[in-house]
């Protein structure tokens, strides 16, 4: 068989080739429940969300995930709806499915101060008002799409294009990494 200094180096190069791959995402928590789906289009939501780096159990509400043939994907303080189409697309759903799971960090984490820094930073023209606005040029809708880009940098991740093109990934991390340091609200 092998010598024992050749299963030395075998291992010594297995553990060195595991350190180049990239990790999967770290991402943390989430409490969710699930209303709906079968249950691949639920294991899509829960891959969806540990791909990404984001800690989603700074989310301090459970969330209801309803999964339903619905027009389009949409998120509503403590809930969020997803299309059952979308989620049988698999990966190409995921930066949908984490763009409405920032919305919940929005809705329970961010406060106007941290909404108002974060609306200038992502050159938003409003964060979400009641009247309707261009959908693209909402904070709350740059700053959800950019959560999901921005811990999720994935060539698969649909939401890169609504990202502004001047706001890096880094940049992005280190705005949220200051907006959660300083309580959110």
């Amino acid at each position: 068989m092998f010598s024992a200094r050749t299963r030395a180096l075998i291992l010594l190069g297995a553990g060195a080739a595991a350190m180049l791959v990239p990790p999967a995402g770290r991402a943390v928590g989430g409490r969710y429940a699930f209303a709906g789906g079968t249950p691949r289009q639920q294991s899509e939501v829960r891959r969806a969300l540990a791909a990404s780096t984001f800690d989603w159990s700074v989310v301090p509400a459970r969330i209801t995930i309803n999964i339903a043939p619905v027009p389009t994907s949409f998120a509503v303080p403590g809930a969020i709806w997803l299309d059952t189409a979308l989620l049988n697309a698999g990966v190409m759903a995921w930066g949908v499915v984490q763009h409405e799971y920032a919305h919940q960090v929005d809705f329970f984490v961010l406060d106007d101060g941290s909404r108002s820094f974060l609306q200038r930073e992502l050159a938003a023209t409003a964060w979400c008002p009641d009247v309707q606005v261009g959908r693209d040029s909402l904070g709350c809708e740059r700053f959800a799409s950019a959560v999901a880009w921005a811990y999720w940098p994935s060539a698969d991740n649909v939401m890169r294009a609504a990202v502004p093109r001047a706001l890096s990934a880094t940049r992005f991390r280190g705005l949220v990494k200051t907006v959660l340091s300083e309580g959110g609200h």
